[in-house]
């Protein structure tokens, strides 16, 4: 059984809104798993702690070996999940994933944990740009969090500027040994997304159900 990444806890940024998509891609099957038990199935396998952040409560979600936990700050996107999962973390850092990111390899999750131990914020950067919901966060960024709120400022990536944050950017280099097409950062907004990771599911063998 591979070894568990030690004082992280593995949250899934699950709130719900898929504006997009036009429904909730949570639930959309692929590889004969829904899209949110792929991510979670990837978390579980890694963290000792896995938190499922929602923008509101789920009853099909019952916790087996993970807790459901709702926002505290409401109608704040990916931002709400991430301060929610943050406070409340065991752990004093998290690893933030988003559920729509189909093709998550765990190799990729335990380089980032590795890469920035004494990091407060740790974001890879791709040629594409930041990639905030496949992330590490410390606690340090509770504060942080609740000021960019009240600003009305709901972009994770926003941490990456703030003074007194320690900030490691990632390159895209530095994951290409371990996912050469850097599928884990791969997410799924619209249907057309959906349909190429069908495609790319079938043409490549990812299925991990």
């Amino acid at each position: 059984m591979p070894q568990m990444i030690p004082n992280v806890t593995g949250v899934l940024v699950a709130g719900g809104k898929s504006r997009r998509m036009g429904r909730d891609k949570r639930f959309l099957e692929l590889g004969g798993q829904a899209l949110l038990q792929r991510a979670l199935s990837v978390l579980q396998s890694l963290f000792d702690e896995v938190l499922v952040a929602l923008a509101e409560p789920l009853p099909q979600l019952t916790g087996q070996g993970y807790r459901v936990v709702t926002d505290l700050i409401p109608n704040c996107a990916a931002l709400g999940g991430l301060y929610t999962g943050l406070s409340s973390a065991s752990h004093s850092r998290v690893l933030a994933v988003g559920c729509d990111m189909p093709f998550l390899n765990p190799a990729v999750l335990r380089r980032l944990a590795e890469l920035g131990a004494q990091a407060d914020v740790v974001i890879p950067k791709l040629a594409t740009g930041l990639q905030p919901m496949l992330a590490v966060y410390s606690k340090t960024c509770l504060p942080h969090l609740e000021r960019m709120v009240r600003a009305q400022q709901f972009k994770v990536q926003g941490l990456t500027e703030i003074p007194g944050l320690t900030v490691k950017l990632i390159p895209e280099k530095d994951f290409l040994d371990v996912d050469p097409q850097l599928l884990s950062f791969f997410n799924i907004n619209t249907p057309a997304d959906f349909e190429f990771a069908r495609k790319l599911l079938a043409g490549t063998g990812h299925d991990r159900a």
